[in-house]
């Protein structure tokens, strides 16, 4: 996964700024991103502070590691039924 050259805090004053009113057009232009990230970060991370981003972040990583030792679990699972079968 790419990692994103903004920090917790930052998009969290972006998104607070947008809160306030700035324009969206105006933020994105002044941070450099896209109308789509703006909108993306908004609908992943509305009402979070930096704290609950960086826990969310800490959760999906720890979701992934454990999705691929299962599966490579259920593949020494198949390949060890595979084999006792043709026994």
């Amino acid at each position: 996964m790419k990692v994103s050259k903004f920090s917790d805090s930052q998009i969290a004053s972006i998104l607070k700024q947008a809160e306030s009113g700035v324009p969206v057009p105006a933020l994105c232009r002044e941070h450099g991103i896209s109308s789509a990230t703006f909108y993306k970060w908004r609908s992943k991370y509305a009402g979070m502070d930096a704290n609950l981003m960086s826990r969310l972040k800490a959760l999906e990583a720890e979701n992934t590691r454990l999705k691929k030792l299962y599966a490579e679990s259920q593949l020494h699972t198949d390949i060890l039924k595979e084999c006792l079968a043709k026994k």
